[in-house]
């Protein structure tokens, strides 16, 4: 069963942001391959946690993978992506659309008052629909980040 593990940090630029969820990910799977070959040990290995640990010890990734594959018939690579990438949660804004924010010419000669009301109006009708997400995605890569571009942008 997965725990939650959640923070509350803030970072100097969408860049370090970037990073530091990038390198919480990867410290998920690093963490649950371990606890993957160490649980298997010790459930369908009948080894005790102390000997299970010393298997381990200095072990990198494709060690593990192959204690697991080799003793247990297990392949990591087929455990659920929820266990090997985490749980991201976040606001969806993408299936919204309030349509065009470009400023008209009556808005560009001096009704910038109005048009900011407006713009305002419009970024929060948008923002109540949005809908929260949880998913197990790879958030490591570009596709996510461009699939979702305001969730390293300011407001």
């Amino acid at each position: 069963m997965p725990s939650f593990d959640g923070r509350v940090v803030q970072y100097p630029s969408a860049s370090n942001m970037r990073d530091y969820l990038s390198w919480r990910q990867a410290d998920c799977h690093i963490n649950n391959l371990y606890n993957t070959a160490f649980w298997a040990l010790v459930q369908k290995g009948d080894v005790g946690t102390t000997e299970a640990e010393e298997t381990l010890k200095g072990t990198v990734a494709s060690q593990k993978n192959e204690i697991l594959f080799s003793r247990f018939g297990i392949n990591y690579n087929d455990e659920p992506e929820q266990f090997k990438k985490g749980s991201v949660l976040f606001r969806d804004y993408g299936a919204v659309s309030i349509g065009s924010t470009n400023s008209t010419a009556a808005e560009q000669q001096g009704e910038e008052r109005e048009f900011s009301k407006k713009r305002n109006q419009k970024e929060k009708k948008r923002r109540s629909k949005a809908e929260i997400k949880l998913q197990s995605v790879d958030i490591i890569r570009d596709h996510f980040w461009e699939a979702h571009p305001w969730l390293l942008t300011d407001g």
